[in-house]
């Protein structure tokens, strides 16, 4: 199964996301925000599962169950490019917002900002058409 993914996700012309993959895609950048920094931390699990829960309208199990795959998923994920890609694809730019909110309190939860994380937040906001400022701004919603 990730083997195929991964395989569309790297293909020189993807096929359009489905709304499964792209729920997989963002589990799997929350999954590389938290590990960024080198500590997945309890908190940074806990955050994720109240994100994928909150975002697709899923039971506890559930949410747990798509972090899981997307563990997975972007421990074999050549990188971050293929993800946000995905989720610029399928996700108009306005709920990009939200999710570049959810991002910055994944990234938040642990109560400690990574020169990695903040880098990671930077190109991912400009891969999927948010600017600095409106970064700035997610971030600060997010508790930031």
């Amino acid at each position: 199964m990730f083997a195929d993914f991964l395989r569309r996700l790297t293909a020189p012309a993807p096929d359009p996301m489905t709304d499964g993959d792209a729920r997989l895609a963002l589990a799997a950048l929350l999954v590389r925000l938290a590990r960024a920094d080198g500590d997945y931390a309890d908190v940074e699990i806990r955050r994720i599962d109240a994100v994928l829960s909150t975002r697709f309208d899923l039971s506890p199990f559930e949410a747990a169950a798509l972090r899981a795959e997307a563990e997975t998923l972007e421990a074999h994920a050549p990188d971050t490019v293929r993800f946000t890609r995905a989720i610029k694809e399928a996700v108009p730019h306005d709920d990009r917002l939200g999710v570049l909110t959810a991002m910055w309190s994944v990234v938040l939860a642990d109560g400690q900002r990574d020169d990695h994380e903040d880098s990671s937040m930077r190109v991912i906001a400009n891969l999927l058409g948010i600017t600095d400022r409106d970064s700035a701004l997610a971030r600060k919603r997010a508790g930031g």
